[in-house]
C-alpha cells in the first residue's frame, strides 16, 4: 500500500524537482543518516548511471570537511522519514548557506529538515509498512520508488542513450 501510494504523490513538487535537476550545472549530492542514508548511496548510483551527475556524502563525514565537495550549483537531495537527524540538519543548513539547493524527502514536512529545505517533499507514511513504526521498511522503499521515478524522467529528458548507459555500467551481467 505504501508503495502503491507513491503513485498518488507524484505530483507539482515532482515536476518541480525534474525540472531543477534537469536544468542545474552541478551535481546531485545524494545524502541520508541509517537506512534513508542506504537509499540516497543507491538514488546516487542509479543517478549517475542513468546521466545525472550524483554523488552521496554521508551527514558525518560532510560535517568532517567532506562537504567541501558540495558547491553552489549542487542541489543535495537529503532523505529522512522523520526530518530531525541533527547531523544531516547541520550539513543541509550549511551547504544551503553557501548557495546549495536543497530538497528535502520526508515523512514529516513540519521536522526541522523540512522547514530549512527549498523544496520539500512529504511522502506520506504508512505505520503498518514500517515494523513497530520505527523500522523504516516501506518509508524507504515509498523514498526509493520516488527517486527511481525522478532518475527515469531525467533520463529520458537528457535523451540519455542505451550505449551510455551501457558504457558507464561495463561491469556486472545487466
Amino acid at each position: 500500500e505504501a508503495l502503491l501510494d507513491v503513485l498518488d504523490q507524484i505530483d507539482e513538487r515532482f515536476v518541480r524537482v525534474a525540472s531543477l535537476l534537469q536544468s542545474m550545472t552541478g551535481k546531485v549530492v545524494m545524502t541520508g543518516s541509517g537506512t534513508s542514508g542506504f537509499i540516497a548511496r543507491r538514488s546516487a548510483h542509479l543517478f549517475s548511471v542513468s546521466g545525472t551527475p550524483a554523488f552521496f556524502l554521508n551527514p558525518g563525514d560532510g560535517l568532517h570537511g567532506s562537504m567541501g565537495a558540495v558547491e553552489a550549483d549542487d542541489v543535495m537531495i537529503a532523505l529522512s522519514k522523520g526530518g530531525s537527524s541533527s547531523e544531516l540538519n547541520d550539513l543541509a543548513a550549511r551547504v544551503q548557506s553557501v548557495g546549495t539547493t536543497v530538497v528535502a524527502i520526508t515523512a514529516n514536512g513540519g521536522s526541522p529538515l523540512g522547514q530549512l529545505a527549498d523544496i520539500t517533499v512529504e511522502l506520506r507514511n504508512f505505520p503498518s509498512a514500517d515494523p513497530g513504526n520505527l523500522l523504516a521498511m516501506g518509508s524507504t522503499l515509498a523514498h526509493s520508488t520516488w527517486l527511481d521515478a525522478l532518475a527515469v524522467v531525467l533520463m529520458r529528458a537528457r535523451a540519455v542513450s542505451w550505449e551510455r548507459v551501457h558504457f558507464t555500467h561495463p561491469g556486472g551481467a545487466v
